[in-house]
C-alpha cells in the first residue's frame, strides 16, 4: 500500500540549542547537495539534512565515547570509531569515506601511536583522506558536536567525523535526487544471508522504507524529499531518531 508525503514544507530553520539543532551550516550542507544535483534545493530540505546529518554524527560519537570511557578516556582516538560502528551497524554510513582514511586501512594492518597518530607504513602509498570531494566541509560543526558530548579527539578522529558526515550528505543527496525523479519511494529491497540447507529468514519490513507517493514539482528537492531518502539510508532507531529531530529542526 502507498501512503502520500503531506508535511507542509517549511523554509526555516530552527538554529536555538537545542536537541533539534544542526551544528552545521546551511550554507555548507547546501553545498554538497548542489555538488550532486543541479536541482534547486529548498531552504527546509537543506535544515532537514543538516539535522539528520547530526544526528547521525551523534550517535557515532556517543559510541565511541563509551568505548573510549572503557579505557578512562576523554579523548578519541580512531580505534573508538572502530569500536562504534562495530558495535552498531545502524551507524555504518557514509561508506565510501572509508576507501581514504588510514582509520579503515587499520583494519588490513596500519598502526597507530598513544597519541592516535598513524605510523608510517613502508613500501606502496595509500589514497589521501583529502582525495573525497567535498571532505573538510565540516570539521568546525564535528568539533561542536565532541564539545557537546564532553569529549575531544584526535585530528585524524575528527577527519573521520568529518569525511563521514560529507559522504552521507553526498548519498543523502542522491537518494533526494531519486524520489524527486521517480515520485517518491517506489522500491525497496533487502538480503537476507543463510546457511546452506536452511531457508531464509523473512525481511525486517519495518527497517525497509515506507512506499510512498511524492507530491510537488520535478526541479526542486524539499524536505519532504530528504526524509524519504533518509528511510532510506538509515534503519532502526537512528532512523526514527533522525526523522523525528529533522522535523523538530523546520519547526
Amino acid at each position: 500500500m502507498t501512503t502520500r508525503l503531506a508535511h507542509p514544507e517549511r523554509h526555516d530553520c530552527n538554529t536555538a540549542l537545542t536537541p533539534h539543532s544542526a551544528p552545521f551550516k546551511p550554507s555548507l550542507v547546501k553545498a554538497v547537495l548542489r555538488d550532486v544535483t543541479w536541482m534547486h534545493v529548498s531552504q527546509a530540505a537543506v535544515c532537514a539534512a543538516a539535522s539528520v546529518t547530526r544526528t547521525v554524527l551523534t550517535e557515532i560519537i556517543a559510541g565511541a565515547r563509551r568505548a573510549a570511557a572503557e579505557e578512562a578516556r576523554r579523548k578519541l582516538i580512531p580505534r573508538d570509531l572502530l569500536s562504534a560502528i562495530d558495535r552498531n551497524d545502524e551507524v555504518e554510513v557514509g561508506t565510501k569515506w572509508y576507501d581514504h582514511s588510514p582509520t579503515f586501512w587499520g583494519l588490513t594492518g596500519v598502526r597507530y601511536d598513544a597519541d592516535g597518530v598513524v605510523v608510517p607504513r613502508k613500501g606502496k602509498g595509500a589514497p589521501k583522506p583529502s582525495a573525497l570531494v567535498g571532505a573538510h566541509r565540516f570539521e568546525a560543526g564535528v568539533k561542536k558536536l565532541l564539545r557537546s558530548q564532553g569529549v575531544t579527539a584526535v585530528p585524524v578522529m575528527v577527519r573521520d567525523l568529518d569525511g563521514i558526515a560529507s559522504a552521507f550528505l553526498t548519498d543523502l543527496a542522491r537518494d533526494a535526487v531519486m524520489v524527486v525523479r521517480e515520485g517518491g519511494v517506489k522500491r525497496f529491497g533487502a538480503v537476507a544471508l543463510a546457511m546452506p540447507g536452511e531457508s531464509a529468514p523473512p525481511p525486517h519490513l519495518k527497517d525497509s522504507p515506507a512506499l510512498s507517493t511524492r507530491r510537488g514539482d520535478g526541479r526542486t528537492i524539499g524536505k519532504d524529499d530528504i526524509l524519504a531518502a533518509t528511510t532510506m539510508q538509515l534503519f532502526g532507531g537512528v532512523r526514527e531518531r533522525a526523522l523525528t529531530e529533522a522535523q523538530g529542526a523546520t519547526q
